[in-house]
């Protein structure tokens, strides 16, 4: 701990009890938590320290929906959890008995774990400064909150393959000998609880279940095989005489035979609608011998699992029952058991007794204290609450039996093939998904779970994909050979260290992130042979484009090749659904940034035919959130670009460290390759360099044109918003053409924000100007029903690293959209929505003479609206007329102007008086001028000599060299 954070500890030891005069912004609610968990007085103590630090921060927000005391509750549990886990980081003792759990915390908050993340979100980004001074800036990678998330939709999904599998398998029989109808159901019960304490046992002690969703279907599959030998046969679902199926169901029988009367597309809409409800044992035929059913064979068909990799599961997992159970296995072969009829029984164990009334609860309880003992040293959960009927921690959505129960009403309903085909044949079509020449693309009915969509892309994977050479195939290396020089060494010897830098075949004491061995290996082959396959269709479409083999503008740049391999490494672990490697950890580890990636993700898909549609969405749902913020974030590529084509900016771009790191070379990604093992992260080198790795300049032109990307993402989600809030096309031409101008000459607004804030702000400033009877909490509430919405756009706003957030607090960084709105986007902005208004357009017309001038980004067909760069003015003399500075145009704008500001007429803070509105509308609108952002100019000597050039010369160079493939994008929409 630092020495402010140790004085402010020090600070804190007076308000460790509720009894101090006012705690210095420590709640009793939070003592009271304290108290339920016991914490101990250290920890209480620099929790305390933490909450006083942040007593001035406003966590209300005008669009919450949560009461001041919901807020509280929320904050407490946030910082306890966050001083339990990081404070471990700094090499303080923490006794067994001690550790302080996020299950616990949310449990005696009485809050859910999908309500505690959202709220994290927004709490990780008003702690940051004070989480960083307590324990360094790298506290949130130390926090692993973002991984738990994912971890916990992981196990949400399994959950829910696990609870369909168990009741389409097995069910509670009402005429058992020997046993009663509430015994029965208490040991249905019983064999579905040890099976998944079984699940969790075998994840603890095989590491790759941890790594991904389909390494858990794999182990939850031969749980099920396992339950399959040894519950009784009357607990049965199906029966093995059936050659076609596993289960019994007749309205499923009738659809499909009526399918199959009616031609092969209804019967493929029939196959579609079992994968999109996990229903899958109910379509696959079993696989059968001599000997009987082949039990394992027939589980991969109809799961689409591996064998191997389920043979290797069901190994492991009675090991575990003879470790932790001390059950003797034999050899089903030699078993005389009733479960073994028809059954083919090579290879099978058998545990006699396993589950039989004496022994099952036994084994229950041993599980449970074996899971007991391992959580206690590891982890943040309770795995059990996950098919646990008690209350639990999860949303009625997350739980596993309301899932089942709704899937059988949906599949109930298909009872009418005739009404069923007539509601298939009115199905609406979504605009942004592709038909591939389907039946059906849309509906939420055929759309695929988690678990089915992993599945079909894994079997892709292994079917197309592990069965093509680890190398480049003879065609490829022609092209490698067409260049100025034999590439080929360069670029197999790149792709093993980039790909090794993703996926580390040794352990690393080094690396945050732990990697079992096998598994690493096995997915760097995997993207290794997809991306020499992609590479191989791009050269060949490239080639037919230029009439030539030699490509070497294409193949020899450096950023191209670590895209494409970055692109492959993410969609194999999108294909098995990995929560231990995310999108930021691939970046980061090949000196990446999410700018750089955007550019190949749709030539990617293009020119890899087989790529199923699953994995088509995701990357294009990556795309989206490429280009919405992560392209705009700190460290974006993008603005080492705009530093070049707009100088203007550098300023701002420099004041807000916004640049990105130099790519490392090759040689670098590869000492820290093979000597990590406890080396820390690569060092940053300074900002200094704006040539490409290849040593060309950016290209200027190249770097507008990346503009088109995102205004196409921009007209999409307009024309959405405006739609369903019923805005006129004369708002929404309005909207899109105020967005250009922002993008274009005003681009600093984008900076570190979420292009959807940008939307919502335009799209009321323009309603505004234009009469609209349309508020900011109409706006936002339609926005939270548009599919990609976040809380955090209209809640945490960056502002920058400066006081200009009014009453929000001094020194915050993200403010509430309307603040935003107020204080920073008018204030710019104002000049451009004043053009809208019929006094401004005649101003405008009288001004512009020669159009657009020489070097402006070309604005697509709407209004015509002023150019706001400098114009040249005379033909024979380099004399150029500049915009007016932001303070004189306001001057000279009319008092109506004023009323653009979002504070008339709606309340600027959540839970406020009409009188308090009216005194910070006034503070606001004779102070609001004080708060503005400045923007110094800069001369082009200074910006150039800031990065080591002579007279801006690398400044105005064109000579770069930046891959364009050939794929021709459409324009923004009208």
């Amino acid at each position: 701990m630092s020495s402010e954070a140790a004085a402010a500890a020090a600070a804190a030891e007076d308000a460790v009890s509720p009894n101090s005069e006012d705690g210095g912004g420590v709640g009793a609610g939070f003592y009271d938590l304290c108290k339920g968990l016991d914490v101990g007085e250290d920890l209480k103590r620099e929790a305390v320290s933490l909450l006083k630090e942040s007593k001035n921060i406003r966590f209300a927000s005008p669009f919450g929906t949560r009461q001041p005391i919901e807020i509280e509750k929320f904050r407490a549990a946030y910082v306890l959890f966050c001083a339990a886990k990081l404070r471990k980081g700094q090499g303080k003792e923490e006794k067994k008995e001690e550790r302080i759990r996020l299950c616990q915390v949310l449990r005696c908050s009485k809050l859910k774990l999908d309500d505690f993340f959202k709220e994290a979100q927004q709490f990780s980004l008003k702690f940051d400064q004070i989480l960083s001074k307590f324990y360094g800036s790298d506290w949130e990678e130390k926090l692993e909150l973002k991984q738990l998330e994912k971890y916990i939709k992981l196990l949400t999904d399994a959950s829910k393959f696990y609870d369909k599998a168990y009741k389409e398998l097995f069910s509670s029989p009402s005429n058992v000998q020997h046993c009663s109808i509430s015994g029965c159901i208490r040991k249905y019960s019983e064999f579905y609880h040890f099976g998944w304490l079984l699940f969790l046992a075998l994840r603890i002690h095989t590491p790759e279940l941890f790594k991904d969703l389909v390494s858990c279907i794999h182990g939850l599959v031969a749980i099920l095989a396992i339950l399959i030998i040894h519950v009784p046969t009357e607990f049965r679902n199906f029966t093995i005489q059936d050659s076609f199926h596993f289960g019994n169901c007749p309205q499923f029988l009738s659809y499909f035979h009526f399918g199959v009367v009616f031609g092969s597309i209804l019967l493929s809409t029939c196959y579609l609608y079992a994968r999109s409800v996990d229903l899958v044992c109910l379509f696959c035929p079993v696989k059968r011998s001599e000997k009987g059913v082949d039990l394992l064979a027939s589980l991969c068909q109809t799961y689409h699992t591996l064998e191997d990799h389920l043979k290797r599961m069901m190994g492991k997992a009675q090991n575990l029952i003879v470790d932790i159970l001390n059950r003797n296995p034999s050899l089903a072969s030699e078993c005389k058991a009733e479960n073994f009829d028809q059954i083919n029984t090579d290879g099978l164990i058998y545990f006699k007794d396993l589950l039989d009334e004496r022994s099952l609860q036994s084994s229950i309880l041993i599980l449970g204290r074996h899971y007991e003992n391992a959580i206690n040293t590891q982890g943040e959960l309770d795995e059990r609450m996950f098919v646990n009927d008690e209350e639990n921690l999860l949303d009625s959505e997350s739980t596993s039996g309301a899932t089942f129960c709704s899937t059988r009403f949906k599949f109930e309903s298909l009872a009418s093939p005739t009404r069923t085909i007539k509601s298939m044949l009115n199905l609406p079509r979504s605009p942004s998904s592709p038909t591939n020449g389907c039946f059906i693309n849309s509906s939420k009915m055929v759309q695929m779970t988690p678990v089915s969509s992993a599945m079909t892309s894994a079997k892709w994977l292994r079917d197309v994909i592990s069965s093509l050479p680890p190398k480049p195939s003879t065609e490829l290396e022609r092209f490698f050979a067409s260049c100025d020089r034999d590439i080929t060494s360069d670029v197999t010897r790149r792709a093993d260290i980039i790909l090794e830098a993703i996926f580390p075949s040794s352990s690393s004491g080094g690396r945050s992130i732990s990697f079992d061995t096998t598994w690493a290996k096995e997915r760097k082959m995997e993207a290794l042979k997809l991306y020499y396959r992609v590479l191989e269709a791009i050269c060949k479409a490239e080639s037919q484009l230029l009439s030539e083999n030699n490509l070497t503008s294409l193949l020899s740049n450096e950023r191209f090749h670590r895209c494409m391999l970055a692109c492959s490494a993410e969609i194999v672990l999108a294909t098995h659904k990995s929560v231990v490697m995310m999108l930021p950890d691939v970046l980061r580890a090949v000196g990446l940034t999410a700018f750089d990636l955007s550019k190949v993700i749709e030539s990617f898909v293009r020119h890899e035919e087989t790529l199923p549609r699953e994995l088509k969405r995701h990357l294009n749902s990556l795309e989206e959130q490429l280009l919405e913020s992560k392209a705009l974030e700190k460290g974006s590529s993008l603005y080492n670009s705009l530093i070049v084509v707009r100088p203007a900016l550098t300023v701002e771009i420099n004041r807000l460290a916004l640049l990105a790191d130099p790519m490392p070379s090759l040689d670098e990604i590869e000492v820290h390759n093979i000597a990590d093992r406890g080396l820390p992260p690569l060092p940053s080198r300074k900002h200094g360099a704006l040539p490409d790795q290849n040593g060309e300049a950016r290209s200027p032109k190249r770097a507008c044109n990346e503009f088109r990307s995102i205004l196409k993402l921009a007209a999409i989600r307009i024309r959405s918003l405006c739609e369903r809030l019923r805005q006129s096309q004369q708002i929404l031409e309005r909207v899109y053409s105020i967005f250009q101008q922002i993008l274009f000459h005003q681009t600093a607004l984008f900076f570190n924000r979420h292009v959807d804030q940008l939307i919502l702000c335009c799209l009321y400033g323009v309603a505004k100007v234009s009469h609209a009877n349309l508020t900011f909490k109409e706006i936002v509430n339609n926005y939270r029903k548009e599919p990609q919405w976040k809380v955090g756009v209209f809640r945490s706003v960056f502002v920058g690293f400066s006081s200009a957030n009014g009453n929000a607090g001094v020194g915050l960084n993200h403010v509430d959209i309307i603040t935003f709105y107020n204080e920073i986007f008018i204030p710019s902005v104002k000049p451009l929505l004043w053009g809208l208004t019929d006094e401004g357009a005649h101003m405008q017309d009288r001004n512009i003479t020669d159009g657009q001038g020489q070097g402006s980004p070309k604005l697509y067909p709407f209004t015509k609206l002023p150019d706001m760069s400098p114009k040249k003015v005379s033909a024979s003399h380099n004399v150029y007329v500049s915009p007016l500075r932001q303070s004189k145009v306001d001057t000279l704008l009319p008092p109506s102007a004023k009323s653009y500001y979002a504070c008339v007429g709606e309340s600027t803070r959540a839970y406020q008086s009409p009188s308090k509105d009216l005194t910070d509308i006034n503070k606001r609108l004779n102070c609001g001028a004080k708060n503005r952002l400045g923007f110094d100019m800069v001369s082009d000597s200074v910006v150039a000599g800031s990065f080591g050039y002579q007279n801006g010369s690398s400044a105005s160079s064109e000579a770069a060299v930046t891959f364009n493939l050939p794929v021709k994008r459409e324009q923004p929409d009208d």
